[in-house]
């Protein structure tokens, strides 16, 4: 299945100052162009991952768990998608950051693991 992306190529600029990597997010940012509610940051298990993981907050975990619902992608890209999360780009591992019902503001909360 070929993924038809909510902002096109021609539509992503340079946002971010630094090299960050790449990151983890779902088809509900990617293609339905949802904003990001949750976003954390493991440790990497690659130099290139930026360990950042970033969902709408609707996603069930059985569409978490299909592959198929997730890609990898440049964080710059992703920033393009939501620009709010710009600021907590280089918060450390084991940060986790969900978005106010409301206000629309990010809020630091516990990392959730499983």
């Amino acid at each position: 299945m070929t993924k038809i992306f909510f902002l096109k190529k021609e539509q992503i600029k340079y946002l971010i100052g630094k090299a960050n990597g790449y990151c983890y997010a779902t088809d509900e940012i990617m293609v339905k162009g949802k904003k990001v509610s949750y976003m954390y940051r493991e440790k990497p298990s690659r130099h290139d991952d930026s360990g950042w993981v970033f969902t709408a907050g609707t996603e069930s975990p059985e569409y978490m768990d299909n592959s198929e619902n997730t890609g990898i992608y440049a964080l710059n890209t992703l920033a393009n998608y939501d620009p709010e999360i710009i600021p907590f780009l280089d918060s450390p591992f084991g940060s986790a950051f969900e978005r106010e019902k409301g206000t629309g503001k990010f809020k630091k909360v516990p990392l959730i693991t499983s």
